[in-house]
């Protein structure tokens, strides 16, 4: 098999399951975390409660920064569950993307890199990071391949000038849209919500284990998960309602012109 297939093929399965498998990485990083805390001090619990998770947590959020300045700034890129059924309407090249061709994967391995920190192993820190470069590589790669195949030359100038993870000495050009609040809470509800209920989830269990008892205690990471439930909550429930009276006014609409069709 040509080295093109080799990539293409693989980022093509990948990424009709980008959503799933980083859920093996959290179960992974579970397994990795537990025996660390088993035998953990007291003293040493209290470092990693009051100052090493929050380190943790701001590698994570700068990947979620990252994120969201991708897709408040920008129009979709690229939609579709699958290479064979993705659409988008423009090459962007503005903004991030005038840094970066993949700021979405480099926030996710800010994210990922703070969840795996928070197992104090650095064999799974390298494990991870290895694992993210072959995963996202193969990702970038089917996702180029698309744009390639559907921008040409515009795509290669692009991609000539703009590194493809790591920024580089490129010229940042200003983003031809103005940041998008809604575009951000529509894509980014979901990630607010599965950074908080892992960081909730890893506290509660190293302090169970600490204390060799089931406890929830009621502290920012409890709070934090709170209020990002609710706002997910909040945005299911508004994105329904919008639904509902679009659906309502295309049924009313609908209904007129059958009426004006029938009374000519």
């Amino acid at each position: 098999m040509a080295l093109q297939e080799e990539f293409e093929t693989p980022g093509n399965y990948l990424f009709r399951y980008r959503y799933v498998l980083p859920f093996y990485f959290l179960f992974l990083s579970a397994i990795a975390y537990i025996p660390r805390i088993v035998d953990i001090s007291e003293k040493e619990w209290a470092f990693y409660n009051h100052f090493y998770f929050y380190i943790c947590l701001a590698v994570t959020l700068t990947g979620f920064g990252i994120r969201i300045y991708a897709n408040g700034c920008t129009p979709d890129k690229i939609v579709g569950d699958n290479i064979n059924s993705m659409t988008t309407d423009e090459l962007n090249t503005s903004g991030i993307y005038s840094l970066i061709r993949h700021p979405l994967y480099l926030g996710n391995f800010f994210i990922g890199s703070g969840i795996a920190l928070l197992a104090q192993n650095i064999w799974f820190l390298l494990a991870f990071i290895f694992m993210h470069w072959v995963y996202s590589e193969r990702l970038m790669y089917a996702e180029e391949q698309f744009l390639r195949n559907k921008f040409g030359k515009a795509f290669l100038r692009w991609g000539q000038r703009t590194p493809a993870f790591i920024p580089g000495r490129t010229k940042f050009i200003k983003p031809g849209v103005r940041f998008d609040i809604r575009s951000v809470l529509k894509k980014e509800k979901i990630t607010q919500l599965l950074i908080f209920s892992v960081y909730f989830i890893f506290y509660t269990i190293g302090l169970s284990v600490n204390l060799r008892k089931i406890y929830v205690q009621f502290n920012f990471w409890f709070y934090a998960l709170t209020f990002s439930l609710v706002v997910y909550l909040l945005l299911i429930v508004f994105g329904k309602n919008k639904f509902n009276d679009t659906a309502s006014e295309g049924a009313k609409l609908f209904t007129m012109t059958m009426k004006t069709n029938n009374s000519d």
